[in-house]
């Protein structure tokens, strides 16, 4: 049985093929560089989907579908707030067998970004994270309510972009008999623009958990890299990719690797407030 993942992957490989005849190339190539700025005036709805494979003893997968919606708001001639909300839907195996699984939704975090409207050069954002203890089961969920500061900078040059997004979470309420939330996560990002808006790319996702015990359980580190490509069908853009990574440090128990792949439709207009 396919899995959700994997299914999302070869749906990016069909749609490229239906889209690749009514593609504008020189379009769809600046709008595969935005796509890749955090803090674009696009808007867009990707759906991610991370398998991460090898959680001990039983050598389970976990599955993480994330709808991510970002929506840039214009506040003035100036300034941009860019959304960017996470909702995670969640299959966790029971790792004490080998077939028992927990499906539901997870916690969902927001990152508020108060960017310039007409950056050059050097693009960045600064504002707050916010979680929330949505989650609909007590294993998908910490229970907690926590924020913290986020930000992202970036640099396009040529067919390069380059940057980072970052921040830090700590719990300030919830269920007193759960661990408290202090965790850190880093993504940086190195994308090259290849022709008929194809492009190779590296963005692990970098995570430390503050409260976990012993020295090496702390950190996860994944390094690897994939490809993608804008593409449309009819007239509506979508950004596919898909790529694979070793956790080459990782806590005790966690998964071996995580293979990701995400699609979504993306618009070139800004909302008004």
């Amino acid at each position: 049985m396919f899995s959700l993942g994997l299914m999302l992957v070869l749906g990016m490989f069909l749609v490229t093929q239906v889209g690749a005849a009514e593609s504008g190339a020189s379009d769809d190539a600046e709008l595969a560089k935005q796509t890749q700025n955090p803090v674009a005036d696009l808007i867009s709805i990707p759906f991610q989907n991370n398998m991460n494979f090898g959680l001990e003893p039983n050598h389970r997968t976990q599955n993480v579908l994330n709808i991510q919606p970002v929506i840039p708001l214009n506040l003035t001639q100036d300034w941009n707030l860019i959304t960017r909300t996470i909702m995670p839907i969640i299959k966790q195996p029971d790792l004490r067998t080998t077939s028992d699984d927990t499906w539901g939704i997870g916690d969902i975090n927001m990152s508020l970004f108060f960017s310039p409207a007409n950056s050059e050069g050097f693009i960045w954002g600064l504002g707050p994270i916010l979680q929330f203890p949505t989650g609909t089961d007590e294993v998908l969920s910490s229970r907690k309510w926590a924020a913290g500061p986020a930000g992202v900078g970036l640099l396009m040059q040529g067919s390069w972009v380059v940057g980072m997004v970052a921040n830090n979470l700590w719990s300030y309420a919830g269920n007193n008999d759960r661990k408290d939330v202090s965790q850190f996560l880093a993504q940086p990002f190195i994308n090259y623009n290849l022709p008929d808006a194809w492009y190779l790319t590296t963005s692990p996702i970098i995570t430390a958990n503050w409260e976990a015990e012993g020295k090496g359980n702390k950190w996860t580190v994944p390094v690897g890299g994939g490809f993608g490509k804008v593409f449309r069908i009819g007239k509506l853009p979508f950004n596919g990719n898909v790529g694979a990574f070793a956790n080459v440090v990782r806590p005790d128990g966690a998964a071996d690797w995580p293979l990701r792949g995400s699609i979504g439709f993306t618009s070139s207009q800004i909302a008004v407030l």
